[in-house]
């Protein structure tokens, strides 16, 4: 009888230290869920900044595309100005030069008139 007593001791002294590590898994299980709940807040927070900055740079795409096609526009309205210019300008240096020739049309004239034809031109010197 005193075997059992024993053993009955022995396994009541168990059974306590088995209760308190019982007892110490339950606060480690504790702390260990606050932990994964606190990281898994901020797993969510991350997603939500993470959607929000793929929403952010979904509209600034957006607004970039838009801004290449006023840009496109401008530039052609550019190259259609610089075109008209260069129209402008070939018109320009045509005038110019019928100008010139009307002047030189003018001095024979005045020079046939005066009788000096064949003469060079005087010198504006």
């Amino acid at each position: 009888m005193e075997e059992l007593e024993a053993r009955v001791s022995a396994l009541e002294t168990q059974l306590r230290s088995v209760r308190q590590d019982a007892a110490a898994a339950r606060v480690l299980a504790g702390g260990a869920d606050r932990d994964v709940s606190a990281f898994g807040a901020k797993l969510d927070a991350q997603q939500r900044l993470l959607e929000a900055l793929r929403e952010t740079q979904i509209e600034h795409g957006r607004r970039l595309a838009g801004h290449d096609g006023r840009f496109d526009h401008v530039e052609g309205r550019f190259d259609h100005l610089e075109q008209r210019f260069d129209a402008l300008e070939s018109q320009m240096w045509q005038g110019f030069t019928n100008l010139e020739r009307g002047q030189n049309v003018m001095l024979d004239l005045l020079r046939r008139r005066n009788g000096h034809e064949g003469e060079p031109p005087a010198s504006s010197g």
